[in-house]
């Protein structure tokens, strides 16, 4: 019975070194009931990203060696790990793999999402591979599986919705069929049906991938390992002071998430919120740290402001050309439009006649937006800003933030205060 899943990001394991602290910190757990979700090693997506991003802009043309940083980092963790041994069969499993992600990278007139997928997807698969094989290399008995075989989706390519029954059916039957060997799986990907292809759910999705098997298996907790001591109010590489949070609600880590906090994924509480699983946060780099801990709590916590700033956005002014007010029916329209594009407003605010929205910086998306409101109304917008938010507000504690910045817009609740600044 799979009691645990435990879900591994990039950071743990992005060299020699970290696998062999995660192989550490398996040695000590109860590995039966544990099911590992494992992110690209290091940077790995980034680097897929930028060889996808230079193969399209310069029409179609790619060198194989385009992509020999990415070997080379694998290689090199994988000779380390396996001391010299290449005649291992991990060695020529990865190979084919790194063959496979480049004649991927080579295909061409696809839609820049469905090959987004595609590709970016190896990254995972590379880890995993590698990962498992020095494992079992190690005494610690593992079977990989392909995500893609039990979270299934729509075609919602980089943002894939799960659905639900489907991956339900399927993931339990990992319970009915295990022996007590650890299952090891990739997070962020997934698979679509009809027709079958690679799909991810959206970047730094692998939490949500853990989610997503942690209810379908009813277990018992959610741990995701970090190379932080815990959740804290504040990024630390951002922020020179921060405190550790030790306990929230689901209902105050979904506000943090949707917020921006970084350190969840935004989808991945309402799984876990709806079988009333515990999500732990732990360290990788001390064990014996006590680790944050969100679940179904109804006591009063008080908890101490938080910190999150947002990188990287648009701001938005909508104007109706006819001067009609921005009723709900303008909303609505504006609202709708934005669904079917997939944007999602970090922050909204509504005059008699403007609506200010603040979303992630996307230039295509912004494009498609923009084209689709023209024949209506009027539309401003400002790329580069930042969405800073204090959650649990106290009065004064932006003014160090703010300093002599440009403020877009500013607003404020009984418990979250926000701006949009240069």
């Amino acid at each position: 019975m799979i009691r645990k899943v435990y879900k591994f990001g990039g950071a743990s394991v992005k060299d020699a070194d970290a696998v062999r602290n995660l192989k550490d910190i398996l040695e000590k757990e109860n590995r039966d009931e544990i099911m590992l979700v494992i992110s690209a090693m290091g940077k790995t997506t980034n680097a897929i990203e930028k060889v996808l991003a230079d193969f399209r802009e310069n029409n179609g043309h790619l060198e194989l060696n385009a992509l020999s940083d990415i070997i080379e980092y694998h290689e090199n963790i994988m000779t380390d790990l396996f001391e010299g041994n290449t005649s291992h069969p991990v060695f020529e499993t990865m190979t084919n793999l790194f063959l496979d992600l480049y004649l991927n990278l080579k295909e061409t007139g696809y839609d820049y999402d469905y090959q987004y997928d595609n590709t970016v997807s190896f990254g995972e698969m590379l880890s995993t591979t590698l990962i498992s094989a020095y494992l079992n290399e190690c005494g610690i008995k593992n079977e990989l599986l392909d995500a893609r075989e039990f979270i299934i989706t729509d075609h919602n390519f980089r943002a894939a919705n799960p659905e639900w029954d489907d991956c339900r059916l399927r993931i339990q039957k990992l319970n009915d069929n295990h022996d007590g060997t650890m299952y090891i799986t990739q997070g962020f990907i997934a698979n679509s049906v009809s027709p079958k292809t690679t799909t991810t759910l959206g970047r730094e999705g692998s939490d949500f991938s853990a989610a997503i098997f942690a209810n379908c298996l009813d277990a018992e907790e959610l741990t995701i390992w970090k190379d932080v001591d815990g959740l804290r109010n504040a990024d630390p590489k951002r922020f020179t002071v921060t405190e550790k949070i030790e306990h929230l609600s689901y209902f105050e880590a979904i506000e943090l998430a949707f917020y921006g906090a970084s350190i969840i994924h935004p989808k991945t509480l309402k799984p876990l919120q709806n079988k009333n699983i515990p999500l732990k946060v732990r360290s990788f780099l001390d064990t014996s740290l006590e680790p944050s801990v969100i679940d179904g709590t109804k006591d009063y916590i008080k908890y101490v402001p938080s910190y999150i700033v947002k990188e990287r956005q648009t701001l938005m002014s909508i104007t109706p050309k006819d001067y009609s007010f921005m009723n709900e029916h303008n909303r609505a329209l504006i609202f709708n439009i934005m669904d079917e594009l997939n944007i999602h407003a970090n922050m909204t605010q509504i005059s008699a006649l403007v609506l200010s929205i603040c979303f992630d910086e996307n230039e295509k998306k912004r494009i498609m937006l923009t084209d689709a409101l023209s024949q209506a109304f009027k539309v401003k917008y400002n790329d580069g800003l930042k969405l800073f938010t204090i959650r649990h507000y106290q009065e004064g504690l932006e003014k160090d933030f703010i300093e002599d910045k440009k403020i877009y817009v500013e607003q404020r609740s009984r418990s979250t205060y926000q701006i949009v600044l240069e």
